[in-house]
């Protein structure tokens, strides 16, 4: 536990850094704080706060930076969010997307958090419904069927399937009947645990079909273009990172994959609000000078996806968080008003 005099020591630290991008020295601090402290009571706690891993002392410096663990404390504990004056500030508050095609929202989406924070922006695209109306099975070859799915809202999905056994038409209409008789408007994943207790009183033969086609929900596919990255040219103009093009790559790799960034954007998915992940101490943020800021965004309600900033642990956290929680509620009016 921090008493009063280390936590306003630490939080005049972090918003010094955070602005200047510079090592913050006991002189500096005693100004910036207005204590009457001397400079050596303040370097003793300076060094305390070190020793609790909360700021560390580059080696080319005398002042100190926060660690991603300060980072969390002054953003678990000391932040505040004047959101009408930031929003104000970043000529947000009467912002809007256009309700158009959800896709084109999306895009629109990502790149405003891109410009607005200088960062990268990125936005997950809205799941698609495991809910099936209708299913129908089409023949293609003696080996591969054609699944159509049909979604409560009309969507079409479509993909093919590899079977062991040689269905007849006539057995691959006996299977949809049956989905369609007894499981429409029920979600893959229940489809799937009935099938498991259901399926020893169907006929084998066309019971492998059915569980073929519900094992694989195609809402649940993450394409690579399902994760809208804008901005990622940003991070060339930030110092933590365009000093080593090694860690610059790897963050590139991270956008070119988006595998990771999907795993994040999933759990952000399970959160209400805005939710603040500081490089290193997430396995999903393997990167030690990066953090993300991510807000969940519905349709009627419903959440359905997530969005946030990508940049250094040196940013304005109070400023992204309104960019963020705006951003999102943006995107959820505009997808609402869409369908």
């Amino acid at each position: 536990m921090l008493d009063d005099r280390s936590k306003l020591l630490l939080k005049a630290l972090v918003e010094r850094y955070i602005a200047d991008g510079q090592p913050v020295g006991s002189r500096t601090l005693a100004k910036a704080t207005g204590l009457d402290l001397s400079p050596a009571t303040i370097r003793n706690v300076m060094s305390d706060l070190e020793e609790l891993g909360l700021i560390a002392s580059p080696h080319t410096s005398a002042g100190r930076i926060p660690t991603a663990r300060g980072y969390r404390l002054f953003v678990d504990t000391m932040l505040t969010v004047n959101r009408d004056q930031l929003a104000a500030q970043d000529g947000m508050a009467g912002a809007s997307l256009q309700a158009d095609q959800p896709h084109k929202v999306i895009n629109h989406a990502a790149q405003l958090l891109s410009n607005m924070s200088q960062f990268v922006g990125v936005v997950m695209s809205p799941r698609r419904s495991s809910v099936f109306r209708h299913i129908e099975f089409l023949s293609l070859s003696e080996h591969r069927v054609l699944v159509i799915i049909v979604s409560p809202d009309g969507e079409v999905q479509n993909r093919v399937i590899h079977t062991q056994t040689v269905y007849s038409q006539s057995q691959l209409q006996e299977a949809a009947n049956f989905l369609n008789a007894h499981y429409a408007g029920l979600t893959m994943e229940t489809v799937r645990e009935r099938l498991r207790t259901e399926v020893d009183a169907l006929r084998t033969e066309i019971a492998q079909l059915m569980v073929t086609a519900v094992e694989d929900d195609p809402s649940s596919d993450q394409a690579a273009d399902e994760v809208v990255i804008a901005g990622e040219r940003n991070l060339l103009s930030v110092n933590e990172f365009s000093s080593d093009m090694g860690n610059l790559r790897r963050l590139f790799d991270l956008f070119e994959q988006k595998a990771q960034l999907m795993r994040l954007l999933d759990v952000s998915t399970q959160a209400e609000g805005v939710r603040i992940f500081i490089g290193g101490e997430s396995q999903v943020v393997p990167y030690q000078d990066l953090s993300v800021v991510t807000a969940p965004y519905e349709v009627d309600g419903q959440v359905v996806g997530t969005l946030g900033v990508i940049g250094p642990q040196r940013m304005a956290y109070d400023r992204m968080i309104q960019i963020v929680d705006i951003t999102a509620k943006l995107v959820s009016n505009a997808l609402s008003h869409n369908k």
